[in-house]
């Protein structure tokens, strides 16, 4: 009779739920350190929605525009860093430019770029002087600002530092962390069509920038326009996989198609879960790629063990945006149907972010939408002769919470295609007479995929009195139950996909100081 073999462990030190970038970002770091680390995946692919899909024959990149914090291969950012550091084979790709802003209403059509010359002046801040005269000095101080704040971030992600450290080190950061992007703009006098520019990006977090914490805009900017963005040659997916690889070679365990939907708790300490299948699994550290409102809100077993103050914490906090995206394959390329650049973000309306972000509250009539054509940057991975182009806003989930089943095919199409005749008539052509292969992503797509409420993509929202620098005072408070810490967008640093590789790499050092201090 043939022996009994046991799949899992006794017990892990270190359990993750998701393999997402940040859960395998956790996970290698941890793994690297010599833990024990099981990684449970609900899905059979690793990335969560760093992930791509294949439409007849043709592999279209379903998420990433663009991968922030990489920086060239001799002079890395932290994200890019990290990854070499941790000898992740990714072959990067430099996008060749930040972005084009096209807001004809304003008479705005001005292209960026990343960088910084010699003499210590922003690329983009002699762009836009040359097309707004007088503001060279002013637009050049606000981006190394910017560029200042970003690095203290970087490093108080890592670090902990005392508030006479932060005054002394990190002025720039603590000076600013009570403003909102268009309060610090103001203050350096920059004129409205300016600041529409330094504004453009916006749209990645779904703030306006009159309560956008300038600490969040400041780290955006920052980054984009110092270092430069970057896309994976094989797409997100080419990415996630060899971050999982990676995983697996450090001595992580990596389980798909495996559901958690419990985490055992006892008196007040996590201490293993439970999976769709009814294994439970026992480990030391548990750390959530689901968000916090999903775990208090059914996962906890038992629910007894839910503190009052951790349910009131995370229900006062709002849902960040949501993606509705047309990802097209069209039958041409991009130069035959005159589409001259790898970013755009267009309006249709006077540029006036609270407006837009109202526009988000509901369904279609987006005035405000960003346009990435991947030819530009990622030529080799598309079909010969053709066009890979996404359509993109990042509306607010509330947009989508009367829609009902019946309709929502209906309302998709609807919405998906009002969006490419706003670009078909910024572009001069029309793109549905190229159409190849279309897919739509939807709130419900994203719901659906990776389990996140309300289709969030961002986590919370951040807000003036919950952005990095309060998040960052008050995040070991927040840990609520004993060894259960996050790794998604929900947790401290933020949004995106870069930002999430970081927030799995503090998942891991919140593990390790949990341990040097013997929880």
């Amino acid at each position: 009779m043939a022996e009994n073999i046991k799949f899992y462990k006794d017990h892990y030190d270190v359990i993750i739920i998701g393999c997402s970038l940040a859960g395998m970002s956790a996970g290698m770091t941890l793994a690297k350190e010599g833990k024990s680390v099981l990684i449970l995946e609900r899905h059979n692919l690793p990335g969560g929605l760093a992930t791509s899909f294949v439409r007849s024959g043709h592999e279209m990149e379903a998420t990433l525009h663009e991968m922030m914090s990489i920086g060239k291969e001799e002079e890395r950012l932290p994200v890019g860093k990290y990854l070499d550091d941790m000898k992740v084979a990714i072959d990067w790709l430099r996008v060749p430019e930040a972005f084009r802003l096209y807001v004809p209403t304003d008479d705005i059509d001005i292209l960026i770029h990343a960088g910084i010359d010699s003499d210590g002046v922003y690329v983009a801040a002699k762009e836009i002087e040359e097309k707004y005269p007088g503001n060279l000095e002013k637009v050049n101080k606000l981006l190394h600002l910017c560029k200042e704040v970003m690095e203290s971030t970087n490093y108080l992600n890592d670090h902990t530092a005392s508030k006479i450290e932060l005054l002394k080190n990190h002025s720039g950061l603590a000076k600013t962390a009570g403003y909102s992007a268009k309060e610090v703009m103001d203050a350096f006098e920059i004129p409205e069509k300016v600041q529409a520019v330094l504004s453009a990006y916006w749209i990645y977090v779904g703030q306006p920038v009159s309560s956008l914490p300038f600490t969040i805009f400041a780290f955006l900017l920052g980054d984009y326009l110092t270092g430069g963005s970057f896309v994976a040659k094989n797409f997100s997916h080419g990415m996630s996989v060899a971050m999982a690889e990676k995983c697996l070679e450090l001595g992580c365990q990596i389980e798909y198609r495996t559901e958690v939907t419990k985490i055992l708790v006892k008196d007040g300490k996590a201490y293993g879960v439970r999976t769709a299948h009814g294994e439970e699994i026992h480990g030391h550290y548990i750390i959530s790629g689901v968000y916090p409102d999903a775990v208090f809100g059914h996962m906890i077993e038992p629910q007894s063990e839910v503190p009052e103050k951790a349910v009131k914490l995370y229900h006062g906090r709002k849902i960040g945006v949501t993606c509705f995206s047309v990802v097209l394959l069209l039958d041409q390329t991009p130069e035959q149907l005159g589409i001259k650049d790898y970013s755009i973000f267009s309006g249709t309306s006077h540029f006036d972010t609270d407006a837009y972000w109202a526009q988000g509250s509901k369904l279609g009539g987006w005035d405000y939408l960003t346009t990435i054509c991947l030819n530009y940057a990622n030529p080799e991975q598309i079909p010969e002769g053709m066009t890979s182009l996404s359509i993109t806003n990042l509306p607010l989930p509330v947009a989508f919470e009367d829609v009902k089943a019946d309709d929502y095919f209906a309302i998709k199409r609807k919405y998906g295609k009002e969006m490419i005749e706003s670009i078909s008539k910024l572009l001069g052509v029309n793109l549905l007479d190229h159409v190849v292969e279309v897919e739509i992503e939807s709130p419900a797509t994203i719901s659906h995929y990776s389990g996140q409420y309300l289709g969030g993509i961002y986590g919370y929202q951040h807000s003036m009195d919950d952005a990095i620098a309060a998040r960052l005072e008050t995040y070991g408070k927040e840990h609520y139950i004993q060894n259960l810490t996050w790794a998604s967008s929900a947790t401290l640093a933020g949004d995106g996909m870069a930002i999430n590789i970081k927030n799995g790499r503090i998942a891991a050092q919140v593990v390790d100081t949990w341990e040097k201090e013997g929880k």
